[in-house]
């Protein structure tokens, strides 16, 4: 183990290392489904084998990996998604795919990194970004430009919301401290490694993040579905929570 970084350090040097290499693929790939199957394989190669060389004692929960049921007994696994918006990734020259990784401590998201590495930015625990002031005029919320939830839809019209379309979950969550958006809210089919470096960082940067009935978010379990998620300013979660649980009920009423 590399006792010369923490944590925060880890997990912002793989996720901008995995970043390294998905911007190098790039340069010489061109065919879209090439760059989506290298880009996962390279990527989540990087991250497993820096990850067996700096925290060797520590599991690991992948996207691209099989998941090993020995997590479910450490008292520290890594969440990592290689490479987040694979689609966009493939899609030169977008900019909006991500790298996640994040640290799980005995039941707490301890340290987390979020790569944007055609950006050319990154957001860390280790340096928690200020969040933005709030705007004048309608809420932002942040929506997949492929395929937006229906669910989202009926919740920017009845808040008179403007939907702003994006690619990956960790473009969207990092949206809040770009400004760009006010909240993200996500209830179309999610895993924890989606959600689990963007999580991280909102939370270290004093934003809200929970599941869209406002119960906490639960990482590492035998399920790593995590189908919804909302992160938002503080001051926006109340009215968020209170819209997305009137809409429910009325769907739920005969």
């Amino acid at each position: 183990m590399d006792d010369s970084m923490d944590d925060h350090d880890v997990a912002r040097t793989l996720a901008e290392g995995a970043g390294e290499v998905l911007l190098r693929l790039r340069t010489r790939l061109d065919d879209p489904a090439s760059l989506k199957a290298e880009g996962d394989r390279g990527a989540h190669e990087y991250l497993v084998r820096e990850l067996a060389r700096l925290r060797p004692d520590d599991a690991v929960l992948s996207e691209e990996g099989k998941d090993d049921p020995v997590r479910l007994t450490a008292d520290r696994v890594w969440i990592v998604d290689p490479l987040d918006g694979t689609r966009e990734y493939s899609e030169k020259p977008r900019d909006d795919w991500a790298v996640h990784v994040a640290l799980w401590e005995r039941g707490e998201l301890v340290a987390g990194a979020v790569a944007r590495p055609a950006r050319g930015r990154s957001f860390t625990t280790g340096e928690p970004a200020p969040v933005p002031d709030a705007g004048e005029g309608p809420l932002r919320l942040a929506v997949s430009r492929s395929r937006p939830p229906a669910f989202v839809n009926l919740l920017a019209e009845r808040l008179g919301a403007e939907l702003v379309p994006m690619g990956s979950a960790g473009i969207k969550a990092t949206a809040l401290l770009d400004g760009v958006v006010d909240a993200y809210v996500h209830a179309g089919g999610q895993y924890e490694w989606d959600s689990a470096a963007p999580v991280a960082v909102a939370l270290a940067s004093g934003l809200h993040a929970s599941r869209i009935d406002g119960s906490p978010l639960r990482y590492n379990q035998p399920d790593p579905l995590l189908p919804d998620l909302l992160i938002c300013r503080p001051q926006h979660a109340g009215l968020l929570l209170d819209t997305v649980s009137s809409l429910i009920h009325e769907d739920a009423t005969p």
